[in-house]
């Protein structure tokens, strides 16, 4: 591989720590070396012998599966299985968030919690209601509803505690990206707006919130202000152009954009409209942020404009100096990611991102930086900004704001820290 071990004119630093200019980087024609896990740093790798073909071009391949699955050699890339709490009732399974690429998140990736198990619902079985402050409280089977109109819209999902390992341990966990930050994952989720429903039912004057319970044996309940549902929240019935599947709330599942995971409540079947919200057992014993003052905070749902950089990132490794590619997510629960800063040298100067288009509304967006590594000690971090100038906050000034137990909507900076060696770990800065 050929490896620029020296910035030619075309490459332009534009920020300290070796952050290059990409636009002058991409015409000089060098090649980025590739980030490695450190168990297996190796030699460079001898050329292969074109001479004779290999075996599986000399015999017939297999056919295709009913139900196609990911190549074998590809069986390493798993979710994340991990207790919450130290709990055995509400678990969770992480993202692999290091070991992926684009904006979308396989479905049998993509993050889950539940509180008390998956249910095994059969659609012919589940039904959905919508009862309370309305002039006509009504019933529809799964049936019914999937004959209603559908859109399809890209969206994050991000669970409240998702980065809680960063806020709890006062020391920084040496884990991977995944196992601290993989409680995000991006899809197209289909289904039916909400606000044809609830117009449907027809909304008295005094109703102003919505209770949403779902049909596991946890009875998950979250209030939710009825604006929101009007605004742009689904029913989700299709995730990645299939059904969703059973750990994302088959047969259906409440979906409010930006808003934290608990709030697109999985396996829905009822929604009671009232004027005020019924202070359930999950916002009264789980959800709310409690300040460094001692006040306690209810109902803050939007998931904040926050970024990381996924590669190279936590137990991975940089086998020599030289030029690398930093590549990571960002997202914003209030709207678009406007733009994203990288720096080299933990924090003292800042470099703009290139993001990969198209940036969406309340969506994933991958954001990229060429970067020459000179083989010293450094430290890589991320700053994100949406579109509303909202910017992502440092850890030091996150934990300022809110008591040490308190780790929800954690949405401060990642930092990671570079050895000489080019060990990847987790850092505080």
């Amino acid at each position: 591989m050929h490896v620029v071990k020296n910035k030619t004119q075309d490459q332009v630093e534009v920020a300290k720590g070796g952050l290059l200019d990409r636009r002058r980087f991409l015409l000089s024609g060098a090649t980025f070396l590739s980030v490695a896990g450190v168990s297996q740093i190796a030699s460079q790798s001898h050329a292969k012998d074109f001479s004779k073909f290999p075996d599986h071009m000399l015999t017939p391949g297999f056919p295709s599966e009913d139900y196609g699955v990911p190549s074998e050699y590809e069986n390493h890339v798993k979710r994340l299985p991990e207790e919450v709490y130290g709990s055995a009732i509400i678990t969770a399974a992480f993202t692999p968030l290091d070991q992926l690429n684009g904006i979308i998140t396989p479905a049998g990736l993509h993050f889950s919690v539940h509180h008390n198990g998956i249910p095994d619902i059969a659609p012919e079985n589940h039904q959905f209601m919508i009862h309370g402050l309305v002039e006509n409280a009504l019933k529809w089977s799964v049936e019914d509803l999937l004959n209603y109109p559908m859109v399809s819209r890209f969206h994050f999902l991000e669970c409240s505690g998702n980065s809680a390992p960063n806020i709890i341990s006062d020391k920084p966990l040496d884990w991977t990206c995944g196992h601290i930050h993989g409680q995000i994952s991006g899809s197209l989720w289909t289904g039916v707006p909400l606000k044809y429903l609830l117009d449907e039912a027809g909304i008295k004057p005094n109703g102003e919130w919505a209770m949403c319970e779902g049909a596991d044996s946890a009875n998950h309940v979250r209030n939710i202000p009825l604006k929101k549902l009007y605004d742009d929240a689904i029913i989700a019935f299709y995730q990645n152009g299939e059904r969703i599947r059973p750990d994302q709330g088959y047969p259906m599942r409440l979906f409010c954009p930006g808003y934290e995971g608990n709030m697109s409540v999985k396996w829905l079947h009822r929604i009671e409209i009232s004027d005020i919200p019924s202070q359930s057992k999950d916002e009264q014993s789980l959800y709310m942020d409690v300040t460094s003052d001692g006040r306690i905070r209810q109902y803050s749902y939007t998931m904040e404009v926050k970024s990381v950089i996924t590669k190279p990132s936590g137990k991975q490794g940089l086998p020599e100096s030289g030029l690398y590619e930093i590549s990571g997510f960002a997202w914003s629960g209030r709207g678009k990611v406007n733009k994203v800063e990288v720096s080299a040298d933990g924090g003292k100067t800042w470099a703009n991102a290139h993001l990969e288009g198209p940036v969406m509304d309340k969506c994933m967006t991958r954001f990229t930086i060429p970067w020459q590594w000179d083989g010293k000690e450094t430290v890589l971090v991320s700053r994100a900004t949406d579109e509303f100038g909202n910017v992502q906050p440092t850890r030091a000034d996150w934990v300022s704001r809110f008591a040490r137990f308190s780790h929800g909507h954690n949405n401060s900076i990642n930092s990671w820290h570079i050895s000489p060696e080019g060990k990847v770990s987790n850092i505080y800065v």
